[in-house]
């Protein structure tokens, strides 16, 4: 070194007092950079930082060519000077910055001609880059090299000190935020209650504009929006994504965040967040026990380069929100099904009074007063509670089937069959007289599906049609689109349209129909047990049932 070495070493020393002094970063950056340009006779020197989220160096500090932090100026890494430091992990000179690769125009318009910069590392890892520069020509030698390299491993020690100090203090403010977002998802229970208290607290936890939940649908194939702050046009026009498609869909397909730092120039399906003029965005997925419930975003009106800390946090608060959602789900899913089993009770107690009251006064009446009654009296009474008889058992019968569906009880068997064979079976049980029923099935179709459940489905689909429907009854099956589909079809003039929505639900039938309304809540849960369901498909005339099994 040179004979003024031990006057350098001790403006290096200070320089590492400077780092140990300061616990903000931007004070610290501040007082580092003054006297590394006084340690180095520069006449500029900056300071960037590694964005890890898009691979990027940020300016962060800079004297000489403040022009850097205060216009933003970022360096892909791997690119032009600050980028090939920050890619090589070595220091880097130009001795001619007017005929060298340099990226950023700043550096060029300060008229800065030579330029020496190292990284910034800590324990291995890349933090960032530390550059000088001089307005005249100047060869930086390896004495240069040697302090600025000192003078950026201090840096570099302080700025992780800062940061781990920083680290801390936001890890309090991310609990405290978070803590806040748990105790509305405990304290609230129902869906829409619970999302009108958690959305603006994610709002102003995130410092952003909007906040918006969307939730999967039952098929799992679109985002519906559920909620949403700053940006409520999403709920009120019933917005939906394509799951795999645009911003929010490729969150829910990627099971992974997704930034948009420029909303203007990126793939957004959803016209609402263009028309509020949001100019940034940053979502994540809510997961719970492994399923993608939804997505959860934010976004700004102005534009801004969300950080890893703000991703970090999101995806905290968005793990509460998820657990939330489900737990909110699951209340509501139970007071369903408690009101569904009061129903349900109260229903079948309805079903099976009217019966049940027939045969006991049939019986009544031939116990207190048979010897009383003409023989066609008699006969008439025992044909009566006969009827009511069969029509009692056939309702315990379903509500037995009920019970066991209901319990997991059905246990599903697929084996090799011949379907023209069991279909002509069951319509022979079905209708005997097998009158108007005719059976398009290529006697050759061979499937492997359970026998028990196909019974049960397509017998009760026949013997509807046989009553309520016409001639002629036409029962049909195809392998398509990797599933059987049986079909069967009468001609009739279908199903009343009021009936439609709520045609498989428990005790469901028309006014003028008879029966106890559980055939096809049953034979639909066979066909689901099965891995299939069974659906109604309308038609101008007739009424159209069809019954999907997997193909296996």
């Amino acid at each position: 070194m040179a004979r003024d070495d031990p006057d350098r070493l001790h403006r290096l020393q200070r320089l590492t007092d400077a780092a140990l002094a300061h616990l903000q970063l931007d004070d610290l950056l501040a007082a580092l950079l003054d006297r590394t340009r006084d340690l180095l006779d520069v006449d500029t020197a900056a300071i960037l930082l590694l964005d890890e989220l898009r691979d990027e160096l940020v300016a962060r500090a800079a004297v000489g060519i403040e022009e850097e932090v205060e216009q933003g100026v970022r360096i892909p890494v791997g690119r032009g000077f600050a980028g090939q430091i920050a890619a090589e992990r070595r220091a880097v000179v130009l001795d001619d910055v007017d005929h060298a690769d340099v990226l950023n125009p700043i550096l060029h318009a300060k008229g800065i001609k030579s330029l020496l910069g190292v990284p910034l590392l800590s324990a291995g890892d890349l933090l960032g880059v530390f550059h000088v520069g001089s307005l005249t020509p100047r060869s930086f030698g390896d004495e240069d090299v040697v302090l600025l390299q000192l003078a950026a491993d201090r840096a570099s020690t302080a700025i992780e000190h800062s940061r781990l100090f920083e680290a801390e203090r936001s890890a309090r403010l991310r609990l405290e935020s978070v803590q806040a977002i748990t105790d509305a998802a405990l304290g609230e229970l129902g869906l829409e209650d619970l999302l009108g208290v958690l959305l603006p607290r994610i709002r102003d936890i995130l410092a952003a504009d909007t906040c918006a939940v969307l939730l999967v649908n039952d098929e799992g194939d679109e985002l519906v929006a559920r909620a949403a702050v700053g940006i409520e046009e999403e709920v009120e026009q019933g917005v939906r994504i394509p799951v795999g498609r645009g911003f929010a869909g490729r969150i829910a397909a990627e099971r992974r965040p997704v930034v948009l730092d420029d909303v203007d120039h990126a793939h957004v399906l959803n016209p609402i967040l263009h028309q509020k003029g949001i100019k940034s965005l940053l979502g994540v997925p809510l997961i719970a026990r492994d399923d993608v419930l939804g997505v959860l975003h934010v976004g700004s009106l102005t534009h801004r380069l969300y950080t890893a800390d703000d991703l970090e946090l999101l995806q905290l608060v968005a793990q509460r929100v998820a657990l939330a959602i489900e737990r909110a789900r699951l209340h509501e899913e139970t007071l369903m099904l408690d009101q569904l089993k009061l129903n349900f009770v109260a229903i079948a107690s309805h079903e099976l009074r009217t019966p049940a009251a027939s045969v006991y006064g049939v019986l009544a009446t031939l116990v207190e007063r048979g010897d009383q009654l003409t023989d066609e009296q008699r006969e008439l009474l025992l044909r009566s509670g006969y009827e009511q008889g069969q029509r009692l058992r056939a309702l315990l019968e379903d509500l037995l089937d009920l019970s066991r569906l209901d319990a997991a009880a059905i246990h599903i068997e697929p084996r090799p069959l011949v379907l023209h064979a069991l279909l002509d079976e069951l319509v022979a049980n079905a209708l005997p007289d097998r009158q108007g029923v005719e059976l398009r099935v290529a006697s050759d179709l061979a499937v492997v599906a359970d026998p028990a459940v196909i019974d049960r489905v397509v017998s009760n689909l026949l013997i509807n049609a046989a009553r309520h429907g016409e001639p002629p009854i036409v029962v049909s099956a195809e392998q398509r689109d990797r599933h059987l589909r049986i079909s069967v079809q009468d001609a009739g003039r279908g199903v009343d349209e009021e009936l439609r929505p709520r045609l498989f639900e428990r005790f469901a039938r028309g006014d003028s129909v008879t029966g106890s309304g559980l055939g096809l809540a049953i034979a639909r849960t066979y066909a689901r047990a099965h891995g299939g369901d069974l659906v109604y498909d309308p038609r101008d005339e007739g009424a159209r049932f069809e019954l999907l099994l997997p193909h296996g």
